[in-house]
This record gives C-alpha cells, sequence and structure tokens, in this order.
C-alpha cells in the first residue's frame, strides 16, 4: 500500500490536516507489518498515513461521530484498519497479546467537532453548551448550571488558567439564578459582559473558560494519564509512544510521565543514597519537539503543538500511579450529572 491510497479525507470528503504528521512517522518510525494503535482517529490523519506505510492499525475513538465517518477508510484498507468505538484510556483492551509496535495519540478536541455548532465546543458557532466526546455523560452546561462557585473557580482557573476565574464563577451564579445557561452564546456573551476584550488581547474572553469546561466535562487530563499507563503495558520492548499535546497541562502531563519512567535517579542533594530507577522507556528526543514554522503558518492549529515520543524497554510495566501527575481534585463529574 502506497500513501497516496490513504490521503487523510474523512468519510464526508472533506480533507483533513493532521498536525505534525513527517514528525509523528519519523518518531514511530513505522515498518511494513508492524501493528499500530491510533488511539484518537478523528478524521484518520495519522491512521491513514501510517496504513500507506504498510502496517496494519487498530484505531480507536470515543466520539462516534468520528467512528461513523472512518468506515469508508476501514473498506479501503482491506483488513488492515479495525475501528473501535472506544475512550484511548481503554486501550489495553484493544491491543493483541503480543503486543503492540506503536501507539500515537493526538491530544485535544478535532477541528471537526468545533466546527460541528450542535456539539457547543466552540463559542463562535451558536449551539447546545454540550462538549462531550461521547456525546453521552455530563455536559458543560450541566456543569455551569449545577457546579458550586468555588468548583467553578477551580475548574476555570487550573484548566484553562483564567486569571478572572472568580469574577467569571460569581457572574454565572448571578445569572443561573434567574435563568440556566442553555447555549454557547449564552455563556459567551455573560463573559464579554464580565470580561471585556481588551485591544491588546489576542484571544476572545472566552477562550479559557470553554477550555477549561471542555477539558473537565472529557476528564481529558486523567484520560490522558491513564492512557500513558495503559501504553506501556501494551508495547512490546523497542515498541514506541509518540505523543501530540496542544497546551500546557497536557505537555506537563507527558513530560512528567517520560521523566519518571526514563529512569532517571531518585534522591536529594540532603541524601547521601542516591537509587536508580528501572528505565520503562528511552526517550527519543531529550525535549519536545514543536511545528515548524511553515507548518503553523499553513495550519493554525499546529502553532501550540508538542511531540514527545518514547522506546519501550524490556522493563516490566511501571505501577499506574496518578500522583506522578499532581492532578487537582476537582468536584465530581458523577454528582453534577445526577
Amino acid at each position: 500500500m502506497s500513501v497516496d491510497e490513504f490521503d487523510g479525507v474523512h468519510g464526508d470528503g472533506c480533507p483533513h490536516i493532521p498536525v505534525m504528521l513527517p514528525e509523528v512517522l519519523a518518531a514511530l518510525a513505522v515498518q511494513p507489518g508492524q501493528v499500530v494503535l491510533d488511539g484518537t482517529f478523528g478524521a484518520g490523519g495519522y491512521t491513514s498515513a501510517i496504513l500507506g506505510a504498510g502496517a496494519r492499525v487498530i484505531a480507536l475513538d470515543r466520539d462516534p461521530n468520528a467512528i461513523a465517518g472512518g468506515k469508508a477508510l476501514v473498506e479501503k484498507s482491506a483488513g488492515a484498519l479495525t475501528l473501535v468505538h472506544s475512550r484511548f484510556s481503554d486501550l489495553a483492551a484493544h491491543a493483541p497479546a503480543e503486543g503492540l509496535d506503536g501507539v500515537v495519540l493526538d491530544i485535544g478536541v478535532s477541528s471537526m467537532q468545533i466546527d460541528e455548532a450542535e456539539r457547543g465546543f466552540s463559542f463562535q458557532r451558536n449551539g447546545p453548551l454540550d462538549m462531550r466526546m461521547s456525546s453521552a455523560g455530563v455536559s458543560a452546561a450541566d456543569v455551569v448550571n449545577r457546579a458550586k462557585v468555588g468548583d467553578l473557580i477551580r475548574i476555570f482557573g487550573f484548566l484553562g488558567e483564567e486569571k478572572q476565574a472568580g469574577r467569571i464563577a460569581r457572574a454565572i451564579e448571578k445569572r443561573r439564578a434567574e435563568k440556566p445557561f442553555e447555549t454557547t452564546r449564552d455563556l459567551a456573551g455573560l463573559i464579554e459582559i464580565v470580561t471585556p476584550r481588551k485591544a491588546k488581547d489576542k484571544i476572545h474572553p472566552a477562550t479559557r473558560v470553554f477550555q477549561a469546561l471542555r477539558v473537565f466535562v472529557n476528564d481529558e487530563l486523567g484520560e490522558l494519564a491513564k492512557a500513558l499507563f495503559a501504553a506501556e503495558a501494551s508495547l512490546k520492548p523497542g515498541g514506541r509512544l509518540v505523543v501530540v499535546t496542544f497546551h500546557s497541562l497536557e505537555d506537563r502531563i507527558v513530560k512528567r510521565f517520560f521523566s519518571d519512567r526514563s529512569g532517571k535517579a531518585a534522591g536529594s542533594r540532603h541524601l547521601p543514597q542516591v537509587h536508580d530507577k528501572p528505565s520503562h522507556f528511552d526517550l527519543v528526543y531529550k525535549s519536545a519537539l514543536q511545528a515548524s514554522d511553515a507548518e503553523a503558518e499553513v495550519n493554525p492549529r499546529a502553532r501550540s503543538a508538542k511531540l514527545r515520543a518514547g522506546i519501550r524497554t524490556t522493563a516490566a510495566a511501571g505501577p499506574a500511579d496518578m500522583a506522578i501527575f499532581d492532578l487537582p481534585d476537582l468536584a465530581s463529574l458523577a454528582k453534577l450529572g445526577s
């Protein structure tokens, strides 16, 4: 199979531009006959290129629309592509018993989801305040209308790095007492009033709050952390894990994971004993790769992209200790949905 046979065109006929594709393929070092898991199928950009390199692909996506849109690519692959409706945190359940040669994860919301107003991911298109990638469970409207003010402040402050989190959360509390939030414009309009855009601002005042809600509703940081452990347990010795992130919170998790799993010595300058940790991954790059200026010019989504990669060693998988990520203790999604 040639790369041209799998051109990354989604089932609706619209072209998709996968971020840092040459760098991803180089980091994966795909060989014909290998089995690679694409944990974030989306529009099939990475999967198409990996198929074109002669590998078999197991592709996952939690979005049912992405699964439906990928059926044409499954048929074209002549058995080389298995497409599964699943969270990537559950990737170990879909890996073959003999293990995987590669895992690739493209973290974050896809351009297709943003473009669909009815999904409620973007304030630029009015639609229901939803943001659920799986189209099930607690929605962004549930969070905005039910969460305590203190919880909203923590969500906006940590997940969105919003400096005006307190002011926005208190304005939400006052407004929802009169009328619940239902649409993206409902929320974005209020934020515009509470924190009006200044001439020097590069982004819309609602950007960080919408990011925070999306990350919280989909438990994106928790899912990423679990997926990294699952990939470690599922890769063969010599198998490669490649992760592309789009904001600092995601990249920090990936960086901490590879730091913890790359065998760096553990100890303190106050203690003479230093214990060597087993190395579960050899780093492909010492630091994160970033998209080229040329790519960022053509594809704005690539401007904040960072790629990190590691090669699995023969060491047994380490414990799935979520404490290494230092994730915040935020409100319970389950309680908000009850």
